[in-house]
């Protein structure tokens, strides 16, 4: 190739490439408006996101996995927390983490109601932002993972266990079963609750449940409607409202943070084995 047909080559090049960098920039901007759900942002969801800022919230934390990365990545918080958890949070962190213990506190920034209530509103729209599955493992409160984590481990398998969890079949003992379903409901319980004694997380740890939950129904204080262990297990899955443990971190307004889906996401079996695997944390 002499000079000439080199120039040319690079002309050609540089021109190539410019078109398509045009052509896919004009095709990202088509589909903003559907990907980001632009109808969706509203007043509230406007001022939320001046409360991100007036707080720099993103000198700690991180959406779309731009950020701090101090704090937990934000993008999809309000998928695995709900609404009066979230509030609960925000008006006092330190009900639910220890600096001495934990090593972090976000401080208590005193935000208002309304402020409250629209930056969750703007967290909420962020979390149903079609993000082309960006970043690839969003970092929870609790480390857990999200399916979409799950899945890029593990061959895309949404439903498959996290890595170095046993494997099972069918004819498996209940209680394998039941762990594979801690981890893989969605929400996974394993995002709220730990196995590790004395770890609680947004939800108590799960060690010692089964010891725990004598004591309760020994000692009176029970006002649910199960009449031994397994029911009461049972029931705090499925009407997870119906004897709510103490702690500010845990419920408010008599309402518990725990999602009250799993009883129409959870088949019979699968509550059967979840409750199984619990009830052998002793």
């Amino acid at each position: 190739m002499n000079s000439r047909q080199a120039r040319l080559f690079a002309i050609g090049s540089t021109a190539a490439a410019t078109i398509i960098f045009l052509g896919l920039t004009i095709d990202s901007h088509r589909q903003f408006p559907t990907l980001t759900n632009a109808e969706n942002i509203t007043p509230e969801v406007k001022h939320g996101m001046a409360v991100w800022h007036k707080y720099n919230c993103i000198n700690c934390h991180t959406l779309f996995g731009e950020g701090a990365y101090y704090a937990p990545d934000l993008t999809k918080i309000t998928k695995h927390r709900g609404q009066e958890y979230l509030k609960a949070y925000m008006r006092n962190p330190a009900l639910f983490y220890d600096e001495q213990r934990h090593r972090r506190l976000m401080p208590n920034q005193n935000l208002g109601e309304e402020e409250i209530s629209d930056l969750i509103a703007f967290l909420d729209w962020v979390s149903n932002v079609d993000n082309q599955g960006w970043p690839p493992r969003p970092i929870l409160v609790t480390g857990g993972m999200v399916p979409g984590a799950m899945a890029a481990l593990s061959g895309g398998d949404v439903n498959a266990a996290p890595p170095g969890l046993k494997p099972v079949d069918p004819d498996d003992d209940d209680r394998a079963l039941g762990e594979q379903v801690f981890f893989t409901a969605v929400p996974a319980c394993s995002a709220c609750h730990s196995t590790a004694p004395d770890v609680n997380l947004a939800g108590p740890t799960m060690a010692g449940l089964r010891g725990r939950t004598e004591a309760l129904l020994a000692a009176g204080d029970y006002g649910g409607q199960a009449e031994d262990v397994a029911g009461y297990i049972r029931e705090s899955i499925v009407s997870p409202s119906a004897h709510l443990v103490p702690g500010a971190m845990y419920s408010a307004g008599g309402v518990s943070f725990m999602p009250d889906t799993y009883d129409s996401d959870l088949t019979e079996e699968q509550l059967d084995q979840l409750v199984a695997y619990l009830m052998s944390l002793n």
